[in-house]
Order: C-alpha cells, then structure tokens, then sequence
C-alpha cells in the first residue's frame, strides 16, 4: 500500500512539473514572440557614392600618381599635366599686368599735369579730356591685366588633380602621355564617407520608424559584428519592388524604399555588398 502511495505520489510530482514546464515554455514564447514582433528585418545592399575625377583645363598627362584600388586622402595630388604651356602663359600674363601699370602711372602724371594747366588756359579742354580718357583706360587695362593674371595662375593650378575627400580609387581611365580634355574622366574616386543601405519596407511598418532611428546591420562575411546606424531617409513615394529585394512576400508588393546611413563605415563595406538590417520598432500608438 505505501508502495503505491509512493508511486502516486511520484507520478503526480512529474504531472506538476510537466505542468511548470509547459507553462514556462508557453510563456517564453510568448515573450519571445512579442520581442520578435517589435524587431523588423530588411535585406538590402550597400550604396558607396563614387565621383568622376578630371582636369578643369585640357593638355598632355604627365603623371597618374595612384592606381585602382589605392585609399587617397583628402587633398592628395592623383594625376599632372605637363605645365610649361600653362607656365608661359602666366609670365606673360605677369609681363602684361607690369606693363599695363606702367600705362597707367604715365596717364596718371599726364592727367594730373593738363589739370593744373587747364585752368590757366595752358592747355585746351580738349587736350585735358585725352587724358581723363587715357587715364580711365589705363586704369581699366590694369583691371583686365589682374584678371587675366589671376585667370592664368588658376589654369596652372588646375593641372593637378586633387583628391575632394577620402576614398579609394575605383577606376584608372587615363595613362601618361594622353592628351585629355577638359572633363574627360582620369579616375574614379568611391569616396569613404557616407556609405548607406538601400532597402525597402512596406507600408504596415511606416507608421513604427522615422529618421534619426537606430539600426543594425549585418554582412553574411562577419555576421558577429553588426555596424550601428540610423534612418538617414525615407521615400515619400511607392514603388513596385525591385527584383534585387531578397524577402519573397514583398516581391509584388508596393513598398518604400529608406537609407539606412552607417555611423562608421570601414573597409569591411563594399559596394553592392548585400547586408541584413535589423530596426527596432516604435511601439503602435
């Protein structure tokens, strides 16, 4: 009898415990399931501005200082033209301003000889009149003479190519010795900062992000280390989905299409690279 009892016992001990046991599942998952909810993930791919790097002035290459794939600061010389032309030009812009000077030094002693004796009647109105002429023309050849000048030294200073911001050299279109014109591509320049995430997100979810909201986001090669950033824009306008977003319940859907900017890109980004944006949602209102 007390055998039994003893079974009974035991056997009503492990119904309890099952019984906290499911209890504490169900209510795991319940949490788990409300944290999931208030988490939203997107799948989109990595967008690197890039720029096209040319000469302002047209003329034969002499140096492509950096090849594809170098990582340039910001100010770094990246390419030359031959400058001799561009030097010649600015002695003879120089010799022009010193010149025109010299003129009007010359009108101005005319000028101010005639009007002293133009009162006395030394000097007719007419003869007195050349000079304020030729001293107002004088004075206007300096001008053109300084911007002519200043126009020469900038042609000089645009023989070089300086990189505008940091970045890494994607393309290297010109070689040393061709002769390029102006705007003619020599580089481009996938500049380092910002770099941002293209993605898309249905309608449902607009009301729960907003920009300035923080984020998450994940490369499939270093899935361990999420890069921080925030909602940098949010479309206004609906689309179809593009073919390149990867969740399948979104592929007929018309969405909206957000940047994800992050906080501190590093080399680890690359462009078209896709990632895995996780947000967590506002709560509904």
């Amino acid at each position: 009898m007390e055998n039994y009892m003893s079974k009974k016992a035991i056997a009503i001990s492990i119904v309890i415990a099952l019984f906290f046991i499911t209890a504490i599942w169900f209510a795991y998952s319940f949490v788990k399931q409300e944290e999931n909810q208030n988490w939203l993930t997107l799948y989109g791919n990595i967008d690197i501005r890039d720029v096209s790097l040319s000469f302002r002035v047209s003329g034969r290459i002499l140096s492509m200082d950096v090849d594809e794939g170098a990582h340039v600061k910001k100010g770094q010389v990246l390419a030359r033209l031959d400058k001799d032309t561009f030097i010649a030009n600015l002695e003879t812009a120089k010799a022009q301003l010193e010149q025109a000077i010299a003129n009007q030094k010359n009108a101005s002693r005319t000028y101010k000889r005639r009007e002293q004796l133009v009162d006395d009647g030394a000097v007719s109105k007419a003869l007195f009149d050349d000079a304020v002429a030729m001293k107002d023309s004088s004075s206007a050849e300096v001008s053109v003479a300084k911007a002519n000048l200043e126009k020469a030294q900038i042609s000089l200073n645009d023989t070089e190519i300086h990189a505008p911001t940091h970045g890494t050299i994607l393309t290297r279109i010109q070689e040393p010795g061709a002769i390029v014109n102006v705007a003619e591509p020599v580089y481009t320049l996938a500049i380092d900062n910002p770099v941002w995430v293209r993605t898309y997100i249905d309608e449902p979810f607009l009301g729960r992000i907003y920009p300035g909201q923080d984020a998450l986001v994940y490369t499939d090669s270093n899935p361990e280390k999420p890069y921080k950033g925030h909602i940098g824009f949010i479309s206004p306008q609906a689309e179809f989905t593009p073919k390149i977003v990867e969740t399948t319940q979104l592929r007929t859907d018309l969405v909206y299409r957000i940047r994800v900017v992050i906080d501190q890109p590093d080399n680890g980004l690359r462009q078209g690279m896709p990632v895995t944006v996780k947000i967590h949602l506002k709560a509904n209102s």
